[in-house]
């Protein structure tokens, strides 16, 4: 059985590793919310509650959508678009702050206490997640027999799969926020810019790819 957490744990950390839309929300909202040291746990538990229950979901039988294309087309041009949505608002609200004053309580109003729901919202929106569960994630489950009738290896596989997502988005989370008073305000700028850029730069690829790449249903 520990072998299911251990593989679970290795796997979900390589993915958390690599650069992707829950990693730049997590950035932005620990440079803009007035407590950015708790985004990090919150966004993570956004994260982990829409996780449980897509696991709980394949399990009882959703993985049919998993293995339906237009399904999956649907969840790339979409979540693509959502993307790109998401990036142009960062980089307007880069452009329209004030760093060299500080954020006031007026500027971080629309951003506070939003990061749960963000978590949820930005792992729905990246396609890359949907098709992760579908192909690698839904295919563990299966090889390692986890089932709802098998409580214990359920538990084990997603304490692993999340303690790979905290060791890493928790203590950049930390190292954003508290770093961030040693630094020259206008950097803060250039990270949300870059931010926002980049989910643009994702978003306009994840909706090109679905395209030449079309996904293949398990």
């Amino acid at each position: 059985m520990i072998e299911i957490f251990i593989m679970s744990f290795l796997l979900a950390l390589s993915g958390a590793l690599s650069p992707g839309p829950l990693l730049t929300f997590t950035i932005y909202k620990s440079l803009r919310q007035k407590r950015g040291y708790l985004a990090g746990i919150f966004i993570i538990l956004g994260h982990a509650s829409i996780e449980f229950a897509l696991i709980i979901g394949l399990l009882a039988g959703a993985s049919l959508f998993f293995q339906n294309i237009i399904f999956l087309t649907i969840i790339g041009v979409v979540g693509g678009f959502i993307l790109e949505i998401y990036g142009i608002l960062v980089v307007r609200d880069a452009f329209k702050t004030d760093f060299t004053t500080g954020l006031i309580q007026e500027d971080i109003k629309g951003y506070k206490g939003n990061s749960f729901i963000g978590g949820i919202i930005v792992s729905l929106s990246n396609p890359y997640w949907e098709f992760w569960w579908a192909f690698f994630g839904f295919g563990f489950l299966v090889n390692y027999n986890i089932t709802l009738g098998n409580p214990l290896g359920l538990f084990l596989f997603f304490a692993g799969h999340e303690l790979g997502d905290v060791v890493w988005y928790i203590p950049i989370s930390l190292f954003v926020y508290f770093g961030r008073k040693s630094l020259n305000p206008n950097i803060y700028k250039y990270v949300l810019l870059l931010c926002g850029v980049f989910m643009v730069i994702f978003g306009i690829y994840l909706t090109v790819r679905i395209f030449i790449f079309p996904p293949i249903p398990t």
